[in-house]
């Protein structure tokens, strides 16, 4: 009897040995399966290379010397295939002079300063975008230097205009529960601006954005509470509402647009409160589009205007980027816009009459704007367009002509 439970006991531990070492070589086959796939999806990533040409004229009326420059912005970027939901993406951005065509000022960098009119378009080396990702049916999550965009970039966008893009070091969500209903969460520490990365400011801010879609258009309620990290107290708040949608009457698409929110800017000695309001309304026939706006930037008795500080600006308000500070009367701009194909490419004119909220004895009128563009995408890779801006003064600012000649490939 004790002989047979003696080789029972062998039996065991031989059995348990084999499991052991089946359970370890699956184990180890596992971990080498993993690590196949993490470095398939590393590898079998997407690169790209973008290119931006393009020219830039300033004419200004007032003692400063015209300004022109010839700038080339270079984007090399990388995006990894996914691995469980998570991925990742990096991007380097370079902005250059052309043929030594630079003849421009910015104060920022203390280039020229106060010699030429100013265009924004520093030369820098940069990190673009650099982000971790997770992302499944319902939920996307970043962590990174990150463009990020909201409602037409209003209030949050990149600047995409300029050379050297406009990203935020942020951690940001975006959940969907449904194909309806968005809400969106982001909180930046660090505004990485246009000015190259001595401009660059440290930030506490929170982006809130909630967008329900409906038959008839889309809803959106919205919070950006900002703050620069400078250790004084420098809070601006913004609550607001939008609805933007479109409709089918006959042949004619019909537009329609309608924002409000209002504003709160602490700081150590002034509280200051503005309004924001913005009406649209369009119509698209026969392929050409035509829209009739007002838009409201608001003032605290003449002492303050409302402020976007992370806004695409040079979308909004001309495109000579006189108002990209609101003057302290605030800004109503009273807008047409007429769009149509031509040739094969897009052809937008836009007239702006603008004028102050609050008026006061020497400022009331603050001028005209008209801007005229063609873009025009050939060969599938590539982009040509044309830009100018004319802009005449009211009671405040200088008569103002800029141009704008570029191309662009991407790969």
């Amino acid at each position: 009897m004790r002989k047979t439970t003696i080789k029972i006991n062998k039996m065991n531990k031989h059995a348990i040995s084999t499991a052991l070492a089946t359970a370890l070589i699956a184990g180890m086959a596992s971990h080498s399966v993993m690590a196949d796939d993490f470095y398939e999806s590393m590898t079998s990533g997407d690169g790209y290379i973008k290119f931006n040409l393009r020219y830039e004229g300033v004419d200004q009326d007032n003692t400063l010397e015209n300004a022109s420059a010839l700038t080339l912005r270079t984007l090399l970027g990388y995006e990894t295939g996914d691995y469980r939901g998570f991925s990742a993406k990096f991007e380097m951005e370079d902005s250059r002079i052309v043929m030594g065509q630079g003849d421009y000022s910015l104060g920022s960098t203390g280039y020229n300063v106060g010699q030429y009119s100013v265009i924004a378009d520093p030369e820098t080396t940069e990190l673009d975008q650099g982000y971790i990702q997770y992302k499944n049916d319902v939920l996307t999550a970043k962590l990174g230097r990150q463009v990020i965009t909201l409602d037409g970039h209003r209030f949050v966008g990149h600047v995409g205009w300029r050379q050297d893009w406009q990203t935020f070091d942020a951690l940001s969500a975006k959940y969907t529960p449904n194909k309806d209903l968005t809400v969106s969460y982001a909180y930046i520490t660090q505004r990485n601006r246009i000015f190259a990365e001595a401009a660059d400011l440290d930030a506490k801010d929170h982006l809130i954005n909630l967008s329900y879609k409906t038959s008839v258009g889309k809803l959106v309620g919205y919070s950006y509470l900002l703050e620069v990290d400078n250790n004084t107290d420098n809070a601006l708040d913004t609550y607001g509402i939008s609805f933007t949608g479109s409709t089918k009457a006959g042949d004619t698409k019909v537009l329609y647009a309608a924002e409000y929110a209002t504003q709160i800017s602490e700081s150590a000695t002034t509280n200051y409160d503005a309004d924001y309001l913005k009406l649209e309304g369009g119509a698209v026939i026969s392929g050409i589009t035509a829209k009739l706006g007002y838009e409201v930037l608001g003032s605290d008795d003449g002492a303050y205007g409302f402020s976007t500080p992370l806004a695409t600006l040079h979308k909004f308000n001309g495109w000579s980027d006189q108002f990209l500070g609101t003057p302290s009367q605030g800004l109503v701009d009273a807008y047409v816009s007429v769009g149509a194909k031509l040739g094969g490419g897009g052809l937008t004119v836009t007239y702006h009459g603008f004028e102050a909220d609050e008026a006061d004895d020497t400022v009331d009128d603050l001028g005209s704007e008209l801007n005229v563009s063609y873009v025009k995408k050939f060969r599938k890779n590539y982009v040509a367009g044309v830009k100018y801006a004319a802009y005449s003064a009211g009671d405040i600012k200088v008569d103002a002509d800029k141009l704008w000649v570029w191309v662009g490939a991407n790969f």
